[in-house]
């Protein structure tokens, strides 16, 4: 006989899970006093809001390739958490979140802090329930770890009645879940290699989840071998390395116009787990809905994307892994026409990664990201939030391979933090980079002291312009000179970063910025750049003066 508490428990660790992450809730004390029998089997990361708890497990399961664990209680628990699940859907993340629940004598009471999350969550995530029966949840909780793997990955939530946490039942534990995917259909394979002999400018563009290490080496095979320019849909950039002479660089925001127009032009795209979005396609603008212009295999896990906004030619139903390992097994019948194209592609890569000559005030991010990725490891794993700060990361860091970036698709504020502090979990040998605006930062700035109660030496760079920095590029363009609801006051975040204990430093010229990194990297701890930049610079290639004068 074991409480529904311990059968939750016995399950996670069952199906692999060896670390969760929560803030408590008095709605679930039977799974806390369950994990605490499991301490030296099942890690629990205690957290400070909601948010950045799941943002963690959705990091987490990223960098893993496992559904990411996360516990949170009931009411404003859940809604708090419910930024994460929103990432996890659009990012394509396998993601669980449990939720406390009011006692099932109380339901549909509104009794306090009551939400029916079957509605609340009924269009974000895959999969929400209710357990209300403890003799129902090895069923339940393998059902969620099936669902949020199978096809396009995703998020499942569950609701977890507080009483039946503590019944007592005697009930058999499921086996632990077995992914099951698919595959391309060999006449699929065969028309991807037609449209290839008849191609004279093809494009590959490399998005979604589900990838794996060996799918990334094989898709690139793919490309080495048929001389393919291969472009990343919107952060997704660590899908390929990008030292490799077949990258040409990333389709999303601010991308470099030559890419934009490589995509116009390009008589074939192959898009590969890319759902072909709205930042990957300037606005569903560079390929025409529903029918594009350029010839389009479209391989996707989730056979409902495929026509769901556009028309491929070949829909291929597929996950990552089988699809690339069919891929890198065909070959050319003969030389590519192509070389020149991808060639010229590679050299506008090279060039754009170079940072313009001057940015406004006396800190230069781009030479700033210049000497990062000349100093730091190449498995260094880089998050951010989201903000015009990115721009500078998107464009100018480069990529080692897999997993080496975490980013929301979604264009989550906060994420950077939460994610850095998973990255150090999961690989505590690995730098661990996170980028933040003064704005970003401060959406989950207090998961700082996570970092610092765990020991985990993330690096964390603040950069501080005064402002929400992409609204008011926003608002300067279409209501130039009217900047209101934009400007912030922030702390000294250096000190701010000492008062929790990390290391904090501040740089106001570039010239700075070598000395504190290495002091940084050497604080043995938690460490805060603040960057404190212009407000003129909204991104590497647009000034306010510039904008202004364009109106």
């Amino acid at each position: 006989m074991r409480t529904g508490g311990r059968i939750l428990v016995d399950a996670l660790v069952g199906h692999g899970v060896d670390t969760a992450y929560c803030v408590p809730g008095e709605s679930y004390l039977a799974v806390l006093d369950a994990l605490y029998q499991v301490r030296d089997t099942l890690r629990l990361i205690v957290c400070r809001q909601e948010g950045g708890a799941a943002h963690m497990a959705e990091a987490h399961a990223k960098l893993t390739g496992e559904p990411g664990i996360c516990f949170v209680t009931r009411g404003p628990g859940s809604t708090n958490a419910s930024i994460a699940i929103h990432t996890a859907r659009q990012d394509s993340t396998p993601l669980i979140v449990f939720v406390g629940q009011v006692g099932r004598d109380a339901t549909s009471r509104e009794a306090w802090q009551e939400i029916d999350y079957r509605h609340m969550f009924g269009h974000i995530a895959k999969w929400v329930d209710q357990v209300d029966d403890a003799r129902r949840l090895p069923e339940f909780i393998s059902r969620a770890f099936h669902v949020a793997t199978s096809g396009r990955p995703g998020p499942v939530v569950l609701a977890l009645p507080e009483d039946m946490l503590t019944d007592l039942v005697d009930v058999t534990d499921a086996p632990r879940y077995r992914r099951s995917s698919a595959a391309p259909a060999p006449d699929a394979m065969d028309a991807l290699l037609r449209e290839l002999e008849t191609a004279e400018r093809p494009l590959l563009v490399l998005g979604g989840g589900g990838w794996t290490r060996e799918a990334s080496d094989d898709i690139t095979a793919f490309a080495h071998r048929f001389d393919l320019p291969v472009a990343c849909a919107f952060r997704r950039q660590d899908l390929i390395d990008n030292h490799d002479d077949h990258y040409i660089g990333e389709a999303g925001l601010g991308m470099d116009p030559r890419i934009a127009q490589r995509i116009r032009d390009a008589d074939l795209v192959i898009a590969v787990g890319a759902r072909l979005g709205e930042t990957s396609t300037q606005g569903y603008a560079l390929l025409e809905v529903p029918r594009p212009h350029q010839r389009l295999v479209h391989v996707h896990p989730d056979p409902s994307e495929l026509g769901h906004v556009y028309h491929a030619d070949v829909p291929v139903n597929a996950a990552m892994p089988a699809f690339a390992r069919a891929a890198r097994a065909l070959a050319p019948r003969q030389p590519v026409p192509w070389s020149a194209w991808t060639r010229a592609a590679r050299a506008d890569q090279l060039q754009y990664i170079e940072p313009p000559a001057s940015m406004p005030g006396e800190v230069d991010l781009g030479l700033v990201m210049v000497h990062l990725r000349d100093t730091l490891p190449a498995d260094t794993i880089v998050s951010n939030g989201a903000g015009n700060y990115t721009l500078w990361v998107q464009r100018f860091w480069r990529y080692r391979g897999l997993r080496t970036q975490l980013a929301p698709t979604s264009g989550t504020m906060g994420y950077g933090l939460p994610a850095a502090i998973a990255a150090k979990l999961v690989h505590p040998e690995r730098t661990a980079l996170c980028f933040a605006g003064d704005g970003c930062f401060l959406m989950s700035g207090q998961e700082l002291a996570t970092a610092v109660q765990y020991q985990l030496d993330v690096l964390i760079i603040v950069v501080n312009n005064g402002m929400y920095g992409s609204i008011r590029m926003h608002q300067e363009r279409h209501y130039p000179g009217n900047v209101w609801g934009t400007a912030l006051t922030n702390p000294d975040f250096a000190a701010l970063a000492r008062s929790y204990g990390a290391h904090g430093a501040t740089v106001t010229r570039t010239a700075e910025f070598p000395e504190a990194l290495q002091r940084a990297r050497a604080a043995g701890g938690p460490a805060l750049i603040e960057l404190q930049v212009s407000g003129e610079a909204l991104s590497p290639k647009l000034t306010v003066a510039a904008l202004r004068a364009q109106g």
